[in-house]
């Protein structure tokens, strides 16, 4: 399907098909099992069909069903191995393209948001589309004072269908949460829904991408595209070449990795720091690898793309998340659930063993107890598994502790982010990342003493030594 299907009853259709897709090749599988068929060939060719079919649809509709492939693309991670095999391809193909809208209705938005003299702003202007995602394909181009640029151009009726497709799963979400363990599908669902308004702005997307542009602007390690021209439906912004990262995550060389995955936990970190902006899609179709690193042309740089979702920081990252990591690593467990407390993750109605609590965080936070941590999708996997495991007492503490909806997106973003990396396989110092951006992580050391400050000291205390001298000499010879 070369368009966006617009009539909600055909969307519908094709999302209300899905769940009854799985359960017939569950049927399926259990009839060629039954006729004596390897169970665990029969699993394998069940995961991939239903791999092909879900992505298929995901992908074709585009709008909210590919927002949402989009958004559990990067949990991949989380599944067994012997089930991620089959999802990988198809999520990946979700990360980087998506059946491109016809030429003519490109050219009929480009008309109508740009004018009828829209090509007189160009000097060339590709049809081919060089990127497709959930709402919006990407044109290469060249601007008319010569810079190449991207040309972001909205579908038709994306509004209507990111809504409608949300809602449609969302009903969903009980029979879908099964597809990745460990994350709950429903409050991913909601809370791409409540942000639908603002996807949609390309005018908010515009002022975001500017600010992160400005403030990263000549920066060693990050590259973020300026923006040239936006209106309704249209956002012009500088292009940059690179190596997506879903192409370092299937072969990049263990540099490459271990850069992109230290490049993507400091900007997860300084972003909100420098901008007051937390950059909220952070799936591996809008990050680049740039050559011309600090070390030269063989050193990396990290290239950002898709300023669409954000989530408003002014002070950066709040202070509690890091008050409340360091306090967990320094294993103050009482400190740690009062805050909990004090911040909603714990409803006044809950009472639970701050020992408890602590254990249940631990294993979580592994990654900054150490100068370095090497992300694997076994680690991933260990997580999710003692999470979401009903016989385990993680799971059973997890199902009391709850998530204000001020720390919803941070918590998606960082959980999305160290599926990243988990499926980089990278090496990274996250924690030299948390000391010099999270606010509340790092305590400063004394401070030191200024210089001379010792040999002042040292004469002080030798004129001291003098005096009492003296007295004592005097006292003596008083007594004599």
């Amino acid at each position: 399907m070369s368009d966006l299907p617009r009539k909600a009853v055909t969307r519908t259709a094709k999302l209300a098909a899905l769940p009854l897709g799985f359960a017939g090749r569950a049927t399926w599988g259990l009839g060629k099992r039954i006729v004596g068929e390897s169970a665990e060939i029969v699993g394998r060719e069940l995961q991939q069909r239903t791999a092909e079919q879900l992505f298929k649809v995901l992908g074709e509709l585009k709008g909210g069903a590919m927002k949402f492939g989009q958004a559990l693309s990067v949990f991949e991670s989380a599944l067994p191995e012997e089930v991620a095999g089959p999802y990988r391809v198809a999520l990946t193909k979700l990360q980087e393209a998506a059946p491109p809208m016809p030429t003519r209705t490109v050219h009929a938005v480009l008309t109508e948001r740009l004018g009828p003299a829209w090509r007189e702003l160009f000097e060339e202007f590709e049809d081919k589309p060089a990127a497709a995602a959930s709402i919006g394909q990407v044109h290469r181009a060249v601007w008319h004072d010569g810079r190449e640029v991207a040309v972001k151009v909205q579908y038709p009726g994306a509004g209507e269908a990111l809504l409608s497709d949300l809602i449609q799963l969302g009903r969903f979400a009980r029979l879908l949460g099964p597809l990745i363990p460990g994350v709950d599908i429903k409050p991913l669902i909601t809370e791409l829904r409540d942000r639908v308004s603002e996807e949609l702005d390309y005018g908010l997307e515009a002022a975001a991408q500017t600010a992160h542009a400005q403030e990263f602007a000549g920066d060693p390690d990050v590259v973020v595209p300026a923006v040239v021209h936006q209106c309704e439906q249209v956002l012009v912004t500088e292009w940059i070449d690179g190596i997506p990262l879903s192409e370092i995550i299937a072969d990049g060389t263990p540099e490459q990795r271990n850069r992109a995955g230290q490049l993507l936990a400091r900007f997860l970190f300084s972003g909100p720091a420098r901008t007051g902006l937390l950059h909220a899609d952070p799936h591996p179709g809008n990050f680049r690898l740039l050559p011309g690193g600090p070390e030269g042309e063989d050193d990396w740089r990290l290239g950002v793309l898709d300023f669409g979702t954000v989530d408003r920081l002014p002070g950066g990252l709040p202070a509690p998340i890091g008050i409340s990591l360091r306090m967990t690593l320094d294993g103050d467990a009482e400190t740690v659930y009062e805050l909990l407390c004090e911040e909603g993750f714990v409803k006044e109605s809950i009472e639970l063993d701050p020992d408890a609590v602590l254990d249940y965080l631990l294993p979580i936070i592994e990654p900054a107890r150490v100068d370095a941590f090497t992300f694997t999708r076994s680690w991933m996997r260990s997580q999710a598994a003692r999470i979401a495991d009903p016989r385990s007492p993680a799971y059973q503490l997890g199902k009391q502790l709850n998530l204000p909806p001020a720390y919803l997106l941070i918590h998606r973003v960082t959980l999305s982010t160290i599926g990243v990396l988990c499926q980089l396989g990278a090496t990274v110092r996250l924690r030299e990342e948390l000391e010099s951006w999270l606010p509340g992580f790092f305590l400063p050391d004394e401070p030191d003493e200024p210089e001379g400050s010792a040999d002042l000291a040292e004469a002080e205390d030798a004129e001291a030594e003098e005096l009492l001298e003296e007295e004592l000499a005097e006292e003596s010879a008083a007594e004599a």
